[in-house]
């Protein structure tokens, strides 16, 4: 069984109920390999993480920057996305803590990243049960919030459209367009591929489950480029 006092040091919590921290790091698939283990997987706690989590940056932001809707809307998106909270996992080292499935502990990637980002969720519910929201509030700001100075300065907020959209207008008078350049699988399992054009010249290509998602990959891989 994985040991998790080093978990709470990094995180400077000392967890008063343990099984919590642990239920926040238990993924389904580890219940349905482990099941005389009667485990409690994470999905409830991360959905209790979600909310607290929204709330408190949320009311970070409007305490904290008199902007109007539309753009703390943004900054918040930017911080509770799912790249920046698999990101943040990451540093605090979740991966080595999970308790997976066999087949689940080979996943890479995207799915690893929404694994990830769930056990962050899932952690902050457990602290916000088990320590109360003073100390959420703290672990939140000293994970996250530091991020966005940064995440300002470099404009990170804007999405890759917007800030594609602007660098293009601004530099060439031109308004970037997208077409579907492929499309291939089952309803329920579309993949798509996006073209990123400035008039008839290919700028780059995205891929995703949507086209919105490949839309947005495509303006990642093309503001390089522009």
């Amino acid at each position: 069984m994985i040991s998790l006092k080093e978990l709470e040091k990094k995180i400077k919590i000392r967890f008063k109920n343990v099984k919590l921290l642990q239920q926040a790091l238990t993924h389904r698939s580890y219940i349905n390999e482990h099941p005389q283990e009667k485990l409690a997987q994470n999905e409830r706690l991360e959905f209790l993480g979600d909310a607290v989590l929204e709330l408190i940056v949320t009311e970070y932001l409007y305490k904290t920057f008199d902007s109007p809707e539309g753009e703390l809307t943004s900054l918040r998106a930017s911080l509770v996305n799912t790249e920046s909270l698999s990101l943040l996992a990451q540093e605090l080292g979740l991966n080595d803590y999970l308790f997976l499935s066999k087949g689940e502990t080979r996943s890479t990637g995207k799915a690893r990243n929404v694994i990830l980002a769930d056990a962050f969720e899932a952690l902050i519910g457990a602290i916000y049960l088990d320590q109360g929201v003073k100390k959420t509030k703290e672990f939140i700001a000293q994970r996250l919030l530091i991020k966005l100075p940064k995440i300002i300065e470099q404009q990170l907020y804007k999405d890759p459209k917007s800030q594609f959209q602007e660098i293009s207008q601004a530099k060439l008078k031109i308004t970037p367009n997208y077409q579907v350049l492929k499309e291939e699988g089952l309803a329920h399992a579309k993949k798509f591929t996006v073209g990123l054009f400035l008039n008839d010249k290919l700028i780059s290509r995205g891929e995703g489950s949507s086209k919105f998602e490949a839309e947005v990959e495509a303006a990642k891989k093309g503001l390089p480029k522009i």
